[in-house]
This record gives C-alpha cells, sequence and structure tokens, in this order.
C-alpha cells in the first residue's frame, strides 16, 4: 500500500513548527531507506532521488565559490531578466520584507544575480551561502527554492526539512522558473525565501503569478522591439529585388520580401558582416540594419546542407538539451524547449517515422491531438529545414543522427510523461543502445 503524501502547506498553516518536526522526522526515514506513515510530496521525493544518485551528501553543507563581482556584474548586465527587475520587485518585495522574506533572482546556472529584503533575513541568507553570486543548481546544494524549480520547470516550495541538506532545514523557500515567451528557454529563477516560521500556503501562488507578470513583460519588450525594427527595415526592403528578411540580433524576423515567412533564423553568437551561411537560408549577405541584421539570400546554389544532427540529452541537472547540426558548409547549435526535444527524441527512437497520430499518442496519450503535433514540429522544421522530413515526421536519410543520453537512464529528459520515455527510464544502465 503506497503511503499518502503530506499536504505541508495544511500542515503548516495549523502549526508550521510541528509540520518542520514532522517533515524531520520523514526526511531522516525516508533517506534511511525507512517506512514512513506519510510520504513527502511527489517533487520532493523525485529530488531527494536525483540528490541520493548524483551523490549530494545531506549532512555536507557544500558551498561552490561566489562569482566575483566583475563576473556577477557581466552576467547582469547581459540578463534578460534585468528587463523584468521592476515587475518583480513591485510585485514581491514590498510584502516579502513585511513578512520577513527576502527575494532572490538567479539566472539559468543556478548563480544569484539579485537579492534583496529584509536586512535580518539577509543576513540569516549569508550564514547558508545565498549570497549574490553563489552557486544553487540542484545537484550542488540539494533540494532548493531555485535549483529545483529550475529542473522540473514549475513553482516549488521547500519547507523546512523538504530541504535536502541537512543546514538549510531551518529554512524555507519558494521559487518559480522564468522562461522566454518566444522559445520556452530558461532565463532564471525569482525566490522568496525565509525562515521556516514565516511559511505561508499562499507564497506559492503568488510567486508563481509574479513570475508570469515578469513573462508578459518580456513578451511586450520583444513585440515592441519588432516593431521598431519593422520601421527602420520597411523602406529599406522596398527598394530591394530578391529574398531578404530583417531579423533582430536573436535572429527573430520584423520584415520579410520576397519568401515566405521565417518565425526565426537561426544566428551564430558572434555574427560578422559579409556572406555567411546560415541553416534556414543557406548562403546569404549579412548587414547590420538598426538594432538587428538585413539577410539577403543568394540566388546562386547555397552551400552543401548539414548532413549530421546531434541531439544531446546528457545533462539532467540542465532543464533544456540541445541540437545541433553540422556539415561542410558549418554547423550550428540550439537549444530545444522540453517539448521539442521530447518530438526529436521519439522521431531518434523511431527511424522508420511517425505519423501525427502516433507522436500524439506518445507525448498526450490522445492520438486525436494532431493539431498541436502538427504545430510543434512546424516550428521545429523551421530551424532543421530539410534535415527533417514529414507524411511519415522522421528524420533525412541523408542526416547522421547521434542522441547523447545521460549516464543513469532515469535522468532521461525528467519532465516528460510520454510511455516511450518513461520505458528507457526504466530501463538498466546495460539496456541503453549505444550512440551509432
Amino acid at each position: 500500500m503506497v503511503n499518502p503524501p503530506m499536504n505541508v502547506a495544511r500542515l503548516a498553516a495549523l502549526d508550521a513548527t510541528q509540520a518542520a518536526r514532522v517533515l524531520s522526522e520523514v526526511r531522516e526515514a525516508a533517506l534511511a531507506g525507512q517506512r514512513v506513515p506519510l510520504a513527502p510530496r511527489p517533487v520532493i521525493e523525485q529530488s531527494w532521488g536525483r540528490m541520493l544518485r548524483s551523490g549530494v551528501d545531506p549532512d555536507r553543507d557544500f558551498r561552490s565559490g561566489l562569482l566575483p563581482p566583475d563576473e556577477v556584474r557581466r552576467r547582469r548586465e547581459e540578463s534578460p531578466l534585468r528587463h523584468v527587475l521592476p515587475v518583480l520587485r513591485e510585485g514581491l518585495l514590498s510584502v516579502a520584507d513585511i513578512a520577513q522574506h527576502i527575494m532572490v533572482v538567479a539566472d539559468a546556472d543556478g548563480r544569484v544575480l539579485w537579492r534583496e529584503g529584509s536586512a535580518p533575513v539577509l543576513r540569516k541568507a549569508d550564514g547558508l551561502g545565498f549570497e549574490l553570486g553563489a552557486d544553487w543548481r540542484e545537484d550542488v546544494v540539494g533540494t532548493n527554492g531555485v535549483g529545483t524549480p529550475a529542473v522540473v520547470r514549475r513553482p516549488v516550495q521547500v519547507f523546512a526539512a523538504e530541504h535536502f541538506v541537512r543546514s538549510h532545514t531551518s529554512w524555507t523557500c519558494t521559487g518559480a522558473p522564468i522562461t522566454d515567451p518566444r522559445d520556452g528557454r530558461l532565463l532564471g529563477v525569482v525566490d522568496v525565501s525565509g525562515p521556516l516560521e514565516t511559511m505561508h500556503p499562499a507564497t506559492l501562488s503568488w510567486v508563481d503569478a509574479v513570475a508570469k507578470l515578469a513573462e508578459a513583460r518580456l513578451r511586450e519588450l520583444h513585440l515592441g522591439s519588432l516593431e521598431r525594427l519593422r520601421a527602420v527595415a520597411a523602406p529599406v526592403l522596398a527598394r530591394l529585388d530578391g529574398r531578404a528578411l530583417v531579423v533582430d540580433r536573436d535572429g527573430w524576423s520584423a520584415a520579410v520580401t520576397g519568401m515566405p515567412y521565417l518565425r526565426r533564423v537561426t544566428l551564430p553568437k558572434s555574427l560578422m558582416p559579409g556572406r555567411r551561411w546560415l541553416p534556414s537560408l543557406g548562403w546569404c549577405a549579412a548587414e547590420p540594419l538598426g538594432e538587428g541584421w538585413l539577410l539577403r539570400a543568394d540566388e546562386e546554389p547555397g552551400a552543401t546542407a548539414a548532413s549530421r544532427v546531434v541531439l544531446d540529452l546528457s545533462r539532467p541537472e540542465r532543464a533544456a538539451v540541445t541540437v545541433s547540426a553540422s556539415g561542410s558548409a558549418g554547423g550550428w547549435s540550439r537549444e530545444l524547449s522540453p517539448r521539442h526535444a521530447e518530438l526529436l527524441f521519439l522521431l531518434a527512437e523511431h527511424p522508420g517515422g511517425r505519423g501525427a497520430a502516433e507522436l500524439a499518442g506518445d507525448l498526450f496519450q490522445d492520438p486525436s491531438r494532431t493539431v498541436t503535433v502538427r504545430a510543434e514540429m512546424s516550428r521545429i522544421r523551421r530551424y532543421l529545414g530539410g534535415l527533417l522530413q514529414h507524411r511519415p515526421y522522421r528524420f533525412s536519410e541523408a542526416a547522421d543522427v547521434e542522441v547523447i543520453l545521460p549516464e543513469n537512464p532515469r535522468d532521461l529528459l525528467p519532465r516528460s510523461t510520454a510511455a516511450v520515455v518513461a520505458h528507457r527510464r526504466a530501463a538498466p544502465p546495460t539496456e541503453r543502445p549505444r550512440p551509432a
């Protein structure tokens, strides 16, 4: 008989001290492999399992080195989260200070970049190593309100002894991931933390709501920047013949002429003016234009398309995975959303191809959800181009596809509920197929 999971919010609302004591007993028994009357919540139990498999010591307060101030400053300047700090402060700080909490904002690498709030609580956070530049990834400091939401990609409250590392059990933290609304890429985590007695059941919904407001603000900023670039591009494109488009510095399209609309073009990290090869365009001339690029596609035959595809699923501590392609004309790499990672893994598992209904069954246990599958596959084909074919969906026969799996099968795509992925997670390490 499976023990029921604890209702931590209800227990803590009635008596936070008693809830902490019960959780401590559950934690000690669970980590010792003993039977307990109440099971940890699934999100906590799964996190503890990851910690045990990765070798995190619950009795050791491990702290990696702090980033130097110059590196913290550089990351702040480059982080898109700097644009939504006013939203986060307005939504969280006034209440957090009164409730004896602090607000912490970390980047996608789990590094603390901003930290504000109650001065006494900030001092307590210093004692836990919860400082500017600290690394709070889950596989470094155990189950916590920064690292765990980054892994599971949803809001998580970690109360008292739900923390994996013993020295953190006098603390409570609630974190929510902030993702790029354009492509689902993890940008960082916003967290509200404080002593365990300050925990409130509504904190999880509160932090989640403010994180969603921040994402909405990022969406507004993106649309506004594209509109400004579109105004600059319109007279330029009107004078051109042939195929051309204008994109922002991240490759998002603002305007196009002489060719079908492309939502995004994958650009190299350091694009330079001149003749360049780009995955979805082939050879083109790149010229700076306003806050973006004018890309004029060559009418001459392009270079040989990329012929090797690598799907890297080997890093379970990061929420996102990557796909890269390379060939005689060059190469590129792209971070994938969890859904795209699932779909590409399923296609790699079925080299003969899968129809939309089959993929819908694989993902949702509902073959009728073909509209969702076709929409996602259309987005994938925008960056994989000729490397992906359809009717059925499959990798091109000319593409050499390699899938890099995590060392432990149980760490494969931790967010996925697809039956095929769950079956592969259950396979012993010895049954893993080796990459071609």
